[in-house]
């Protein structure tokens, strides 16, 4: 005779939480259940967790080899129940006495009910008798009658919405039944799924290298955007490969490839072969492989050392943030008698917080050559470490976008039509500040921000432009590189970073703000959309001396000064035309023979 209730456990690497779970499981009041572990392609002991309960005739381990995502984990755990109700109980939560009972005797008094909802005791000390605040339903909240609906699994979606995944589907049938009381403990842990997928904390990257996902996803968080790397990366997935020229390289990537990773893509198309081996511990915006674009060969973190010896590739090519440089470093150190070029994008404020200071150094001093972002940035890695200057390097902005983004006609703009002026910020709203933004609103100058990450992360200012210029700021969603210039080319002008520098003219008193090129620059390049920089004369600041230098924008020091800029069409017609007649040197295809030669040079 069938159970009462199925209680469906996933596991993958949490087996320190297992065994609490599982005594909570066995002091359940109701004792009618079936019980299924799920490992997940866990690298722990599963079985040795699980033992105490394993000889219960009422559970069953079931362990698969490869992790297939949590959506896959639970629909395996309903194959192999049959109960008439459901409940999950993940491995890092624990059931109070009362829990089960309560769910069933919540669906027994409400019939019509699909699921039952219980409260939770969860961040320590916080109870709720519904939802977390800003959070889906919990599964070790829900007990639901069994249909023939299956959770979203990986291949569909990622995510860590999951009433997207099975809720939302289970409530149209009618509303949740409720106990009213608190029956379980929902924990809170950097090691949770959820956690690893919302960005700042987590993301598409930290998710991909935690699971060892190999094929490309279609990610949306709770925090942030769609990336649908699946039809994003098509094209270059299923472009046949360039066989390798006779005088090809053989290139190591060692680290990450932040936020324009096919660009490495222009090499292999050149002739080269491309091979990745990759940080385990990559922010959302670290790219790392597999890559979801292909053409890239990997290299096993596992034995690595070995593999590299074995690949004999002619040269390392380490790249590109802080978050990669204690691998990096280690690849360095590990002498494999392989010359060893290091590209470094941002940002050594990070590093020297972050403890990586002294393998920072090491990258600029022990390698056989260094590409800097900026000259800027050379010249204060010179200064600040004299030993640097001893090695040959070379000046490439490490993140631009692949020329074949650069697709489409502008817009029509948005002024054309309303006859105001309309600015945007793609990305994180770096500034402006929001006194600058209610000065300009007064003379109908709009703000659009671009990103949901941005809008999230960056609340505090979003609230109070909304607070001072409602009717003058504008959220939107994330645009990728495909529809950047029929989006962006629409705005009079685009914000860079709101750099106030005070260095004076000393390398020494330099902030990162005053090294970087922002990522946007390549977006308003592609678009044609002229950029606004603060004028921080007398200092050294490196977007700053690159709009100068090639009439991309304009620089302001007052509100009024702005608004002379942004008002005066005639001026911002031919910035326009200026900065669309130059964009293809903000790809990474116009520098790749320079780094191609550089590489090159260091391997003869």
């Amino acid at each position: 005779m069938s159970a009462k209730v199925a209680v469906v456990v996933p596991i993958h690497d949490q087996e320190a939480w297992l065994p609490a779970a599982l005594e909570s499981l066995r002091h359940q009041r109701l004792t009618d259940w079936e019980c299924v572990i799920v490992a997940d392609g866990s690298p722990g002991d599963t079985a040795a967790a699980a033992a105490a309960i394993l000889d219960d005739a009422r559970v069953t381990l079931v362990e698969d080899a490869a992790n297939r995502g949590l959506g896959a984990v639970l629909n395996r755990g309903l194959d192999l129940t049959s109960a008439p109700l459901v409940a999950y109980l993940p491995a890092d939560d624990v059931m109070h006495a009362e829990h089960l009972a309560a769910l069933v005797e919540a669906l027994e008094a409400d019939p019509a009910a699909p699921l039952a909802v219980t409260g939770l005791r969860h961040d320590t000390d916080r109870t709720t008798t519904g939802r977390i605040e800003g959070e889906p339903l919990q599964l070790v909240q829900v007990m639901h009658r069994r249909t023939a609906d299956r959770w979203v699994e990986r291949d569909e979606l990622t995510t860590d919405d999951l009433d997207r995944m099975l809720w939302d589907r289970l409530l149209t049938a009618g509303p949740a039944a409720t106990t009213g009381r608190v029956t379980a403990t929902w924990s809170s842990h950097p090691g949770q799924r959820h956690r690893l997928m919302r960005e700042p904390w987590g993301g598409i990257n930290p998710y991909r290298s935690r699971y060892g996902v190999t094929a490309p996803l279609r990610f949306h968080s709770t925090a942030g955007h769609l990336h649908d790397e699946v039809e994003h990366y098509r094209t270059f997935r299923e472009r046949p490969p360039t066989p390798r020229a006779p005088d090809g390289l053989r290139i190591l990537l060692v680290g990450e490839l932040a936020h324009n990773p096919d660009r490495v893509l222009t090499l292999a198309e050149r002739g080269h072969e491309l091979h990745g081996l990759w940080t385990d511990r990559p922010l959302w915006f670290n790219t790392v492989g597999p890559l979801p674009f292909g053409h890239v060969s990997e290299v096993p973190r596992e034995g690595w050392r070995d593999a590299v010896r074995e690949l004999a590739p002619d040269v390392i090519y380490g790249l590109l943030n802080w978050q990669a440089v204690p691998f990096v470093h280690e690849v360095l150190s590990a002498d494999l008698g392989i010359p060893f070029v290091w590209h470094f994008k941002e940002g050594p404020w990070f590093s020297r917080e972050h403890g990586h200071w002294p393998m920072l150094v090491d990258l600029h001093t022990r390698t056989d050559g260094v590409i800097y972002s900026s000259p800027e940035l050379r010249d204060w890695f010179h200064a600040t470490v004299p030993a640097s200057r001893t090695r040959p390097s070379c000046i490439v902005d490490g993140d631009l976008p692949k020329a074949e983004w650069l697709m489409g006609e502008q817009s029509p703009r948005l002024s054309e039509r309303d006859g105001q002026v309309h600015t945007v910020i793609a990305g994180r709203p770096m500034g402006p500040p929001s006194e600058v933004v209610e000065e300009l609103a007064r003379h109908d100058v709009h703000l659009h921000v671009y990103s949901e990450k941005g809008h999230a992360q960056m609340r505090e200012w979003v609230t109070e432009v909304r607070r001072v210029a409602p009717r003058h700021l504008h959220l939107h969603p994330q645009v990728d590189q495909e529809d950047w210039v029929a989006e962006f080319s629409q705005y009079d002008a685009g914000w860079l970073h709101d750099v106030r520098s005070t260095n004076g003219g000393d390398l020494h008193a330099a902030t990162w703000g005053d090294l970087n090129y922002p990522a946007r620059i390549g977006t308003y390049a592609a678009a044609g959309v002229p950029m606004i920089q603060r004028d921080s004369h007398g200092s050294i600041v490196a977007s700053e001396q690159l709009i100068r230098d090639l009439d991309l924008g304009f620089t302001w020091r007052e509100p009024s000064d702005l608004l002379q800029s942004l008002q005066d069409a005639e001026r911002l017609d031919r910035l326009r035309k200026s900065v669309w007649s130059q964009r293809d040197r903000f790809t990474f295809d116009a520098h790749t023979d320079q780094i191609v030669s550089f590489l090159r040079a260091r391997s003869s």
